[in-house]
């Protein structure tokens, strides 16, 4: 999969959200994404809503996600 699509499935499935997406062999992926659905969740549950945006994409096209998910306040935006 292209990093810019799994970018898409991500922001489809959390509007508003900023995603960014590198890969340096369309498996193996890293995400850092920045949404407010995320406050109040620990890691787990903001994994988790990630994974599902991906569904079941993951384990077949994406082999691993590396995941960095942020509110925008801890990431320094407000």
């Amino acid at each position: 999969m292209d990093p810019e699509e799994v970018a898409r499935l991500i922001r489809a499935g959390l509007p508003g959200a900023q995603v960014q997406v590198e890969s340096p062999d369309r498996t193996h992926f890293s995400a850092r994404v920045i949404a407010r659905e995320f406050a109040q969740l620990r890691t787990l549950a903001r994994h988790q809503l990630i994974y599902r945006t991906l569904g079941e994409r993951m384990g077949r096209e994406i082999h691993a996600l590396s995941i960095e998910a942020l509110t925008p306040e801890e990431s320094g935006q407000r």
